[in-house]
């Protein structure tokens, strides 16, 4: 009878670890949303700027604020610079996105791992019930 309740403790030792580890893997998917979030609206407010200067004519003056100056700027540098970043947040978006991928898996593993132990400690008292 007391393996059996250490075998029951060593379970539920191992439920809460996992629980914990589960706990992290939410944590880190919340996170990688938040992130995700603000990636997407920074290359929404990208996009537009790239329309707006895609309908300058090239002699237009263009200025970038820089601090609390505003500082002319070459309308083909503009460009090629919004260029870039959109290409960045993109790129950080998949990355992103394989990142929370990745967490959705191990997370779904966790929560099978945990349903299994939970119905090893169920079936574990489930027997001692009957003893």
């Amino acid at each position: 009878m007391s393996s059996s309740t250490a075998m029951h403790r060593e379970l539920q030792r191992e439920l809460e670890t996992k629980a914990t580890d589960l706990s992290k893997l939410q944590k880190d998917i919340a996170k990688n949303h938040q992130v995700r979030k603000k990636y997407t609206i920074q290359l929404g407010e990208n996009e537009l700027v790239l329309k707006e200067l895609d309908l300058l004519n090239e002699d237009a003056n263009v200025y970038k604020l820089i601090g609390p100056v505003l500082v002319k700027q070459d309308l083909a540098e503009a460009n090629a610079n919004v260029r870039k970043r959109i290409d960045y947040m993109s790129a950080e978006l998949k990355r992103l996105d394989a990142t929370l991928q990745d967490l959705e898996e191990k997370q779904n593993s966790k929560k099978e791992a945990i349903l299994k132990l939970q119905q090893r400690i169920q079936s574990l008292q489930a027997g001692k019930a009957k003893a």
